[in-house]
């Protein structure tokens, strides 16, 4: 099996893709937030890039594994707190594959605001409204497994939560989906708070246009895995001309 077929390996070369991504797309803060991936076929082993890692120098090989107790299994490095204490419950209470949490502008400025709800006033919010957790109380630094245990609880089934005060977070089976989820969250808040500063009312589209443009359309040229992978590859060509490194 070479490198390429080796799903462990993917899913490294994926999770430190992503931190970069990060970079490019303006969704990181330096080195702290974190991506986590479970460790493909494996139970409570996760992969996380380093604390103290700029995510600019994300790469496959740099990446530790840590366990819920808190112990790093493989790879040079140290665990930081929240990435245990929000990361580990999650992965294990969802099923989660992959979990992105940010502190990202422009969802946290939304997050910032008293009423933080995303509005289905596009295409492309209708899409994620239905699929988004709100937790409304920010209690503090994530310093213990509890806070993941309850973050867990907030989020159920949805695959987007929103933290007030704090930032979001996105789960998905792959980087892809998580990633592509994490982007697009970005760019409606983006549009929400600029249509907002206008001080005009927004034009909320109709429940029934949400929940029709929501639908899964058995017409559409692609799967949305399909759209999901397609936007990823394509990024991590964007990476291999403007950021390379992150397979190695």
């Amino acid at each position: 099996m070479n490198a390429t077929e080796d799903p462990i390996w993917r899913a490294r070369v994926h999770l430190a893709a992503a931190n970069r991504l990060a970079v490019y797309d303006d969704l990181e803060e330096g080195i702290d937030n974190h991506f986590t991936m479970r460790v493909p076929g494996q139970e409570d082993r996760y992969l996380v890039l380093p604390f103290g890692l700029h995510w600019s120098e994300a790469k496959a090989s740099a990446l530790i594994v840590f366990n819920e107790a808190g112990q790093v299994l493989e790879g040079s490095g140290s665990l930081e707190l929240s990435a245990l204490s929000i990361h580990a419950p999650l992965h294990r209470a969802t099923g989660a594959n992959v979990v992105l949490h940010t502190h990202q502008t422009w969802a946290l400025a939304l997050n910032m605001l008293e009423d933080n709800r995303l509005l289905p006033g596009s295409q492309t919010a209708a899409f994620l409204t239905g699929d988004i957790a709100y937790d409304d109380v920010y209690s503090g630094l994530a310093d213990s497994l509890s806070e993941g245990e309850r973050l867990a609880g907030v989020l159920g089934d949805r695959k987007i939560m929103f933290l007030k005060n704090h930032g979001v977070l996105t789960v998905g089976d792959t980087v892809a989906q998580a990633y592509h989820r994490l982007y697009k969250l970005e760019r409606v808040c983006r549009a929400q708070i600029l249509a907002m500063s206008t001080g005009r009312p927004i034009a909320v589209l109709d429940e029934a246009i949400v929940k029709k443009v929501a639908a899964p359309n058995p017409h559409n040229s692609h799967s949305q895995a399909e759209r999901e992978a397609l936007y990823f590859s394509a990024m991590m060509r964007v990476l291999d001309r403007e950021m390379p490194g992150y397979a190695e």
